[in-house]
């Protein structure tokens, strides 16, 4: 495993799906505001394309526990 890859892993395992989102929304709005360095806006355009990416990641892991659930409910039913 690379160490950005267990870095993202890591972020995932510590910064939860709300805290992830909320940070997101900022530092949209920051670039969207304007008025910041290239430097800046490049940092911040990188950390938005890591949370993004760590929200995509609890949603789909969101997905795969519905459908496992959702699964278990079906076979029950089937079984009655």
């Amino acid at each position: 495993m690379s160490s950005e890859t267990q870095q993202e892993a890591t972020q995932r395992e510590t910064l939860g799906y709300e805290a992830a989102r909320d940070e997101l929304v900022e530092v949209v709005r920051k670039l969207e505001a304007g008025g910041l360095s290239l430097e800046d806006s490049l940092a911040l355009w990188e950390r938005g394309e890591q949370l993004a990416k760590t929200c995509e990641q609890h949603l789909a892991g969101a997905r795969e526990r519905i459908d496992a659930a959702l699964a278990v409910v079906e076979e029950d039913v089937s079984q009655a």
